[in-house]
């Protein structure tokens, strides 16, 4: 086989593993959601129900939106209440953000 052969199968394969690599190590959207969840105030519990419906229902756009919420939180010390985070998400004026995210809060609350 021609060197060149060689060294071109070498590096996509080394690129291929960098990629499988940097999957493995990334942050998946449902825990960022989470996460998100838990910085704006609510319970692991709550946030870990709530994401994994939300995560299947939204565009990774508007999961980015919802961010927004948890870094508002994040001046202000203390608990969200439903009520107050059902009020920032409608800020966001995206009426699909509002309904899945109300009904995750409503269908997680049982």
């Amino acid at each position: 086989m021609p060197m060149a052969t060689i060294s071109f199968r070498a590096t996509i394969g080394a690129l291929a593993g960098s990629l499988l690599l940097a999957s493995c190590a990334s942050v998946s959207p449902e825990s960022r959601v989470r996460a998100g969840l838990i910085d704006a105030g609510l319970s692991p519990r709550m946030a870990g129900c709530m994401a994994e419906r939300m995560v299947d229902r939204l565009s990774l756009v508007q999961l980015r939106r919802l961010q927004s919420i948890a870094s508002l939180h994040k001046s202000h010390m203390g608990k969200m209440s439903m009520d107050e985070l059902l009020y920032k998400v409608r800020a966001l004026e995206d009426p699909e953000i509002f309904l899945v995210t109300s009904k995750a809060a409503i269908h997680c609350s049982f």
